[in-house]
């Protein structure tokens, strides 16, 4: 029977010990029987995203689960980009950009236009398909004050600064070229005159005059930051002839599995925190083995617990990963999907005592009636160290997944 991959990602579940579990680990500490379950029935190690002590960023983190390396990495705009379905061409700089609200003298009266969430639309569409000199601009709305801008055209550089100042009541900065490059210039020069004239667009624009009236901050200025210029990256489902989908609810995850190839599912009812809907999200994935090869599900919680320094809440978020698990597993006895093979493993560490990513290896799994099995019964940190697998990095686990689906080449004759 044909084998199909299921590869399950707890963002930021590696953790260090912390004296209020005990010194153990939210994962040695939480109650986890479908994880363990999984972890008897299969092969267990430990991994490092990139290479061992260097944290990685969440988009930098899924590239490698997804297969590519560090120079692949084409910054966080183009990234945001294709979260937003925005999809690049090779040479496009993309930004990450904010709708702010800027007073006469240009000075920032809030960042993300009172959070604005209505409207958006209408205001992106105002500004997208200008033409500056020989560049175009797109311009996409995401999350509420959020969205994305491209630059498309010839000789362009995501060698460019900020212009979001990060703090309210200073003025907008101004782009300038991080080198001293010719196309670094003219994407400066392009950017300042794209905020130049959207400011007055959307200064003008209906929604914006609403706004005011209703006395609400105006989204009249776009502020922008994380520069990338989209290199030539191939989609690695149309290099290695496989189909993948993604499962997730953030916009980062969406957007690397999309530069992959991927296709996604996603749904209003999945917020990235413990309250995300587990039910939902176990029946897209077990849907959409039955359609591709190489599904991933992807679960925040733990992330978000880490950064804000709870061991307790992160506790609870690994234990609801595990009925999600535990919900996934129960489907699968009844779903036509073929031979699943089920990995679990993270994008990063984010220790609660550090409240940021580390470099800590996370742990990692790979489970199947046809898996090699080790003498691991637990998942996590430490127990999972001590399996087969050994330690490895996040493209060797991506690969070592393709192999068990027959689509990585021989080397040799």
């Amino acid at each position: 029977m044909k084998n199909k991959i299921l590869l399950c990602i707890a963002d930021g579940v590696g953790d260090r010990p912390c004296e209020v579990l005990g010194w153990k680990t939210p994962l040695q500490y939480a109650n986890t029987p479908h994880l363990d379950q999984l972890a008897k029935d299969g092969q267990s190690g430990i991994m490092d995203l990139y290479q061992a002590g260097t944290p990685v960023g969440t988009d930098l983190g899924h590239m490698c689960l997804f297969g590519y390396d560090l120079k692949d990495y084409p910054g966080r705009g183009p990234i945001e980009a294709f979260g937003e379905s925005v999809e690049l061409l090779t040479g496009d700089v993309a930004f990450r950009s904010n709708f702010g609200t800027v007073d006469e003298e240009i000075k920032v009266i809030d960042r993300r236009a009172g959070r604005i969430r209505e409207g958006t639309k209408e205001l992106a569409a105002a500004l997208s398909g200008m033409q500056i000199e020989d560049v175009t601009i797109l311009f996409k709305e995401a999350t509420e004050h959020r969205a994305v801008l491209v630059l498309r055209g010839p000789g362009l550089s995501d060698a460019i600064t900020d212009t979001d100042p990060k703090i309210e009541k200073v003025a907008v900065k101004q782009p300038e070229a991080k080198d001293g490059s010719e196309a670094a210039k003219k994407t400066a020069r392009i950017l300042l005159e794209f905020q130049k004239r959207s400011h007055e667009i959307l200064s003008n624009h209906p929604v914006n005059k609403k706004r005011v009236e209703a006395g609400l901050f105006p989204a009249n200025y776009i502020l922008t930051r994380g520069a990338g210029s989209m290199p030539d990256i191939k989609k690695i489902t149309q290099q290695l002839k496989f189909k993948a989908c993604c499962v997730a609810e953030e916009s980062t995850v969406l957007g690397v599995a999309r530069l992959a190839g991927f296709s996604t599912m996603t749904d209003p009812s999945f917020t990235g925190n413990i309250d995300t809907n587990i039910d939902k999200k176990a029946e897209l994935a077990v849907e959409a083995l039955k359609e591709n090869d190489f599904v991933a599900l992807h679960f925040k919680a733990p992330d978000l617990m880490g950064h804000d320094n709870k061991p307790k809440g992160k506790v609870e978020a690994i234990e609801k990963f595990d009925e999600l698990l535990g919900n996934v597993m129960n489907r699968l006895k009844n779903a036509d999907s073929g031979n699943v093979i089920i990995a679990l493993a993270a994008d990063h560490s984010t220790p609660c005592e550090r409240r940021e990513h580390s470099g800590d290896p996370v742990p990692i799994l790979i489970s199947g009636k046809n898996i090699r099995k080790d003498h691991v019964e637990k998942y996590d940190e430490v127990s999972s160290a001590a399996g087969a697998i050994c330690r490895i990095r996040g493209k060797d686990l991506f690969y070592t997944l393709l192999d068990y689906l027959e689509v990585t080449k021989k080397e040799g004759n």
